[in-house]
Parts: structure tokens; sequence; C-alpha cells
């Protein structure tokens, strides 16, 4: 870190008293957990060979709720795809072309499995209304047995899944998928009971709708948070007022502008900020023990400050100024 004139992209030049970046432990990239990744290729695998056998035995047991429950399962192995894909090319180093590598694929993943989600939660709301106006009979012993199959396949999934989801909304949109994937096989299986039972075959296209609306009720969230994340929001758990509060107070600080916090990914921070500090020179341990304090306080490992004298020649100091 040392003295120098800093250009903004307006060409104005103001002096700074220094300009400091730091990454506290953890600030850095780091390779995502192979459990993760392990996670993902066992959910992969065992819904790509459940699907399979889900269509054939629905054909079989002529189950339009199998068949559905299929193709809506084979919706979920995409988004499980799309989180792998995430998942390996956020692993990839950065390049002086993409110089915060590919960690911004995490969140378009998020936002791809939420709309794969409402989309096959939309087309399954469509079978069950065609079910309504017309009831079909259905093999209820083949539905039942292969949809049981199902909820502990997905269930299992979900489970391995969950154990590693943490905070990231990437994870946990691809456990929601799993998730939904088990209580929608649980529903048929329920569902083909009763009307075995019945004869009511109307229960199964009722099922059908109450476990899409549990299922859209759920991915909105994830929907809402995935689109914030790409609008680089300010992450949420993150209150953009403390933050500010905190760096106001800071020993010699008067001041404190352009502050912007951002996603760099589903579960790592950003943050930006001018510090005026009159007269205080060139601090390295002070922007280190802030940076630190940021990452442990609350959840920023990547950080950048600028300090300046003062703000009157700063473009960037007026509160509407991006």
């Amino acid at each position: 870190m040392h003295d120098h004139d800093h250009a903004h992209d307006d060409g104005h030049k103001h002096d700074h008293g220094g300009h400091g970046h730091s990454h506290g432990p953890g600030g850095h990239h780091h390779p995502v957990p192979d459990k993760v990744t392990t996670s993902l290729v066992i959910g992969v695998v065992l819904n790509s060979v459940f699907i399979v056998a889900e269509i054939f035995y629905g054909l079989i047991a002529n189950s339009v709720a199998l068949l559905a429950d299929a193709f809506h399962n084979a919706g979920d192995v995409l988004g499980l795809v799309l989180v792998w894909v995430a998942v390996w090319l956020a692993k990839r180093r950065p390049s002086p072309r993409r110089t915060y590598g590919y960690l911004k694929t995490s969140i378009f993943a998020a936002l791809l499995n939420a709309a794969i989600l409402l989309v096959s939660s939309g087309a399954i709301a469509w079978e069950a209304a065609l079910r309504l106006a017309e009831p079909q009979p259905i093999v209820e012993g083949t539905v039942i047995w292969v949809a049981l199959i199902g909820v502990a396949i997905n269930g299992f999934s979900a489970w391995l899944i969950q154990r590693q989801a943490g905070d990231d909304i990437n994870m946990r949109g691809a456990f929601l998928h799993l998730a939904a994937d088990a209580a929608l096989s649980l529903g048929v299986v329920v569902a083909a009971v009763v009307i075995g039972w019945t004869g009511w075959l109307i229960l199964d296209p009722l099922v059908s709708l109450v476990i899409v609306a549990v299922i859209a009720g759920a991915t909105w969230g994830l929907l809402r948070d995935s689109v914030l994340l790409s609008l680089d929001a300010v992450p949420a758990g993150i209150d953009h007022a403390a933050v500010d509060a905190y760096l106001a107070g800071l020993p010699g600080v008067t001041g404190v502008h352009d502050l912007h916090i951002w996603p760099l990914s589903t579960t790592e921070t950003a943050l930006t900020a001018h510090l005026v500090r009159p007269a205080a020179g060139i601090d390295d341990a002070f922007i280190a023990a802030t940076a630190d304090a940021l990452r442990d306080r609350f959840k920023i490992g990547h950080v950048t400050l600028q300090i300046e004298a003062d703000d009157t020649t700063c473009r960037l100091a007026p509160a509407h100024v991006i």
C-alpha cells in the first residue's frame, strides 16, 4: 500500500492518504468442499435412474400421476446439474478477463433453479386440472411401490444436500428440489392408498394441487432472494446501516461514503468504501484490523477500503452518486 493518485473513470484525480485492500482468512476464494460435489453427484445419479423406472412403470400402471412426477423429477435433475456445474465453475481461478472468476454462476444457477421449480409446478397443476375434469383409473399397487421408492431416494438425497447447504441459497434450492420431489411422491402414495380403499379417483389431482401450492410457496422465497443477489443487492443477513455505523465509529474516521456491499457468489460477499481520516496517513494495521472485524462481525470477506484526508474533492462522496 502506498500514496498515489487514484484516477476515477471520469478522469478526475484526487490525493488519498492511502488505499487498502485486505482479505481475512476466508476472504480469499476457496474451493467448494468435495462433500458438496459428492452429494450433488449422488443426487443426480439416483434421481436419473429413478426417472427411467418411474416412466416405465407409469406407462404400465396407466398412471398419469407417476408420469407427471417423473417429468417433475427430470426438471429437478436439470436443476441439480445446474448447481453441480456452478460448483465446478466456482473452483476455477480468476483471470485477467474474469477477475472474479466464475463465482457469479452460483447466483445464476439459483435463479434458474427457482424458475425450473415454478415451471414444473405449473405443469403439474395443469395436469391435475385435467385429471379433475376427467378422473382416470390407476393400478394402485404399482403406483404405491414406485412412489415409495421415490420418497426414499429423494428424501435421502435431500438429507445429503441439507447437511452441506448452510446459508448458500444455491444449495438451498437444490434441497428444495429434492424435498419437493419427496413430498410429491408421498402425496402420490397417500392418494393411491385412499383411492384403493374408496375409489375416489379425484383425490389424485387434489393432492397434486396441494403439493404444488406448497412447492410454489417455498420457491417464491428462493426466486426473490436469487433475483436480489443477481442485482447485487446487499445479501440477506447483512445490515447496511450497521456496517456504515461501524465504519463511521472507527478511530480517526470522520466520514464514510461510497459504501457498497454486494454478493460475489451465493456464499461470498464483497465491500468497498471510502473512509475519511484527516491527517491519519498510511496505516496498514488499521486496514487489516478493519477487514478482520468486517469478516468476523458481518461475514464480509472481500474488503477494499480507500482512505482520504477529506471528502471535498471526491466526486463519489454524495450519497446519490454510484
